[in-house]
C-alpha cells in the first residue's frame, strides 16, 4: 500500500473508532479502530461511518472507498454490551435504531464504489458490512456467519441480492459458517489473499476503478442501486 498522503481534513479523522486516510489518488481507506472489542459496531462507530461516508460522497477527491478493520478480526457485529442497555432504557433503545438505521441507509445508498477488505472474522453484522459493500477482497483467516438468526433479526436483503434466494436462505436460516475459500466458490468475495495483503490488493482493484472518472463512476453505481432493489427501509425490515 503506499503511503498514506495528507488529503482534506475528514470530518471523522480525530474520531478514534475510525481512521480515514488517502491512500492512493481518488482512494480513501476507513479503518474501523475497536481492535478490543474485535471492532464491533457501537453507536459511535456506526454515527462515524455514517458522518465520514457522507462527507466522502460529495467530496470532488474521492472516487472509491475501502473499509478494513484494525487488528485480526474484520467485524464481529454490533457491539451487544450496548443491546443489554437498551433493554434497560427505552430512549437508548430508540438512539440504537436510528443508529442502524441511518448506517444501512448510508452504506445501501451510498453513491461511489465501496470495496470491503475483509481482514478476518466477518461476523453478523460485520458479515452485513461486507455484503453492503460492492466488491469483496478476503483474507484467508475471514470466516462469516449470522449467529444472531438464534436470537434476533437478521439483514437479508442485500445478502440475498448479491448471492441468490436459496444460498442466502441457507445462511440465514441456519446461521453456518462458511470460509473465505467456500465464499470465494459462492460469488460473495472476488479475491481469497493472505491478511497481510488484504488491503494492498483491495487497493489494487481500487486503482482499476479510479481508471474511469468520478462521474462515471457515480453513474454506474446509481445503476447498480437501482437494479438491486433494495428497499431503504429501517434495519429489522431489510
Amino acid at each position: 500500500m503506499t503511503s498514506a498522503s495528507p488529503g482534506p481534513e475528514r470530518p471523522s479523522s480525530e474520531r478514534g473508532v475510525l481512521s480515514v486516510e488517502t491512500v492512493a489518488d481518488r482512494v480513501a481507506l476507513l479503518t474501523l479502530r475497536r481492535p478490543e472489542r474485535r471492532n464491533a459496531l457501537s453507536i459511535e462507530l456506526r454515527d462515524a461511518l455514517s458522518e465520514t461516508l457522507d462527507a466522502l460522497a460529495s467530496d470532488e477527491a474521492v472516487s472509491v472507498v475501502i473499509i478494513t478493520g484494525e487488528g485480526p478480526v474484520f467485524c464481529a457485529g454490533f457491539d451487544l454490551k450496548e443491546f443489554e442497555t437498551a433493554a434497560a432504557d427505552p430512549s437508548f433503545d430508540r438512539a440504537l435504531w436510528a443508529s442502524s438505521d441511518r448506517y444501512h441507509s448510508t452504506l445501501l445508498q451510498f453513491p461511489l464504489p465501496l470495496i470491503a477488505a475483509i481482514n478476518g472474522p466477518a461476523i453478523a453484522g460485520g458479515f452485513d458490512l461486507a455484503v453492503c459493500c460492492d466488491v469483496r477482497i478476503a483474507s484467508t483467516t475471514t470466516v462469516f456467519s449470522h449467529p444472531e438468526f438464534a436470537w434476533g433479526d437478521v439483514v437479508y436483503s442485500p445478502l440475498h441480492e448479491l448471492v441468490g434466494g436459496a444460498i442466502a436462505r441457507e445462511l440465514v436460516l441456519t446461521g453456518r459458517t462458511i470460509s473465505a475459500h467456500e465464499a470465494l466458490d459462492l460469488h460473495l468475495v472476488s479475491r481469497v489473499v493472505t491478511p497481510e495483503t488484504v488491503v494492498e490488493v483491495a487497493l489494487d482493484y481500487a486503482r482499476m476503478m479510479t481508471q474511469s472518472t468520478r462521474a462515471l463512476l457515480l453513474r454506474s453505481k446509481a445503476k447498480i442501486i437501482a437494479r438491486a432493489g433494495i428497499a431503504n427501509a429501517p434495519t429489522l425490515e431489510l
